[in-house]
């Protein structure tokens, strides 16, 4: 009798171990074409880059947009640009990483660091994927407060339920959900399109505004308690996030790879970079016609409320819009209706990415396995807290008070981007840029590298002097003196621990890069010697 008849049936656990490949239910499950055209292959590849893109236009991309236009009209849509060539670059090192390594980003960094360091490192990518879903949480839930007048509080909790969308989406296979994912984006591309055509903008600003100059990240002129530095570093901040590279390097490994023929995996790197270059395209032009909005959609400086709220009754009220057209279509209600639409496609796009991002980095950091539902339900109970709190905690006062509270909360959960994002950018750059790790056809190329370590530092530099301001926001626009100077402090040491836990992880990675380049010189003396023998 079998080991398995005798014992019965494997009982499976809610949390089981795990240490396989990344995602093992799909990895490598998307047949690839072999020997046809361009496109139909492209067509075959097409799907990671969409699931990645819902990461850089999520609803904490959408006020940091709208508001800066309304304040500085086109001049940080550099800003939008340099950030969008940033995060193609990034997003096509880790998908590299991925299907080079067959290692997604984080098991590729707990195998070269010690256990200690790895589940510092997890703990901070959770508190960034938590972060990031309560802006899901708030956008979904206004999104089902503006289109069916369900009360607050019970938006929040039916928000909890799209785990049962998940469910479903787990039975019908990772193609479908790539394409369930592309529709949705195309929903909130069009929505925003139609709404900008409306408004007739100025091009010419437009494209000025593509080009950076002095005024980009000055610290003046204050519009609305915003400089062109702080609406820059809030549009980079909801910009590029720590968890879509781990996303990334995970999902690249879905289709299926020869990893024994290096043009498999070189097509593969190919056309994975395409897939990812043509969504962020779209994302980036998602995220300019946010400003955009901002800037023609709106009389200048007539929002107020930059909060959702605020934007879907903006859209609705003929005094604030900017032409004769808008107006028209604008006592319909319809601008305000897709308005809400776009926002709950959104929220639900980021229901789906972030789950799998949670599974990749338990599985990657501490080798533990959840079911998908499971680890759903367990980050969106712990995200819809703070939410509820402050709900509850403004519902005796007046709906802007409610707003402002929800909005400030949504903006200041970036604080936990911010400080995590170095630590999965560095590592990236580190291990891309190794021969050992890549190979000597895979690694960066010296334009990449160079272009890789001016994003890194830059972005980590500009996240670093962000903090200060972020943290003081947390006390509101009329904070004393006193409580600015505790959240000095509080950014000050955070600012410390970064730089102190960056030393620590360059310090496990060079020398676990040292120990494989070791190894790999000598395997490759001993069949030097092997063959001459």
């Amino acid at each position: 009798m079998s080991d398995s008849k005798k014992n019965g049936p494997r009982k499976h656990r809610l949390i089981e171990y795990a240490n396989g490949p990344s995602l093992e239910e799909i990895n490598g499950t998307v047949a690839v074409p072999k020997g046809k055209g361009f496109w139909r292959t492209l067509f075959a590849y097409s799907g990671p880059g969409a699931l990645v893109a819902v990461g850089y236009m999520d609803p904490g991309n959408w006020s940091t947009s709208i508001t800066g236009g309304q304040n500085f009209q086109y001049l940080l849509m550099s800003v939008i640009l340099m950030s969008s060539l940033i995060a193609m670059l990034l997003q096509y090192m880790a998908a590299k990483l991925g299907i080079v390594s067959q290692m997604d980003l984080a098991q590729a960094i707990r195998a070269r660091t010690s256990k200690s360091l790895g589940i510092v490192l997890w703990i901070l990518t959770e508190l960034a994927i938590m972060a990031t879903d309560i802006a899901e949480v708030i956008g979904a839930a206004i999104a089902l407060y503006l289109l069916f007048h369900i009360p607050l509080v019970i938006s929040v909790f039916i928000t909890v339920f799209d785990v049962l969308l998940l469910l479903l989406l787990t039975k019908i296979g990772f193609r479908k959900i790539e394409a369930i994912v592309v529709c949705l984006i195309l929903v909130i591309l069009l929505v925003f399109v139609y709404q900008v055509a409306l408004s007739n903008p100025n091009w010419g600003g437009v494209f000025a505004g593509l080009v950076p100059n002095g005024e980009t990240f000055s610290s003046s002129p204050s519009i609305g308690g915003q400089t062109p530095l702080s609406g820059a570093l809030g549009i980079i901040g909801a910009t590029v996030m720590p968890h879509n590279l781990y996303l990334h390097s995970a999902i690249s490994q879905t289709r299926e790879i020869d990893h024994n023929d290096e043009e498999s995996v070189a097509q593969t790197v190919k056309f994975s970079a395409l897939d990812s270059n043509i969504q962020l395209t779209a994302a980036f032009f998602v995220n300019a016609l946010l400003l955009i909005m901002g800037v023609a959609v709106f009389k200048t400086g007539a929002v107020k409320d930059p909060s959702f709220f605020g934007l879907f009754k903006a859209l609705s009220d003929t005094s604030m819009l900017s032409n004769g057209v808008l107006i028209s279509v604008a006592k319909s209600g319809v601008l305000s209706v897709l308005f809400a639409v776009a926002l709950l496609a959104s929220g639900q796009n980021s229901t789906i990415t972030g789950t799998l991002t949670g599974q990749v980095i338990m599985e990657g950091f501490v080798h533990m396995r959840m079911p998908l539902w499971l680890r759903r339900l367990v980050t969106r109970l712990i995200s819809v807290i703070p939410v509820l709190i402050c709900v509850m905690l403004t519902s005796g006062k007046s709906a802007i008070a409610e707003h402002i509270a929800l909005n400030d909360l949504m903006n200041n959960s970036q604080v936990f981007l911010a400080f995590a994002l170095p630590f999965s950018m560095l590592p990236l750059l580190m291990m891309t840029d190794s021969s050992s790790e890549m190979g000597e056809r895979f690694k960066n190329t010296l334009w990449i590298k160079v272009l890789g370590w001016i994003s890194v530092i830059g972005l980590t530099y500009l996240n670093l002097i962000g903090l200060p301001g972020q943290i003081e926001s947390i006390f509101g626009n009329n904070a004393s003196r006193n409580q600015l100077s505790i959240a000095d402090n509080i950014a000050y040491v955070l600012i410390l621990a970064v730089i102190t836990l960056l030393a620590w992880t360059i310090f496990d990675l060079r020398r676990s890069n040292k120990k494989y380049t070791e190894q790999a010189l000598l395997i490759r003396k001993r069949n030097e010697e092997a063959n001459h023998e």
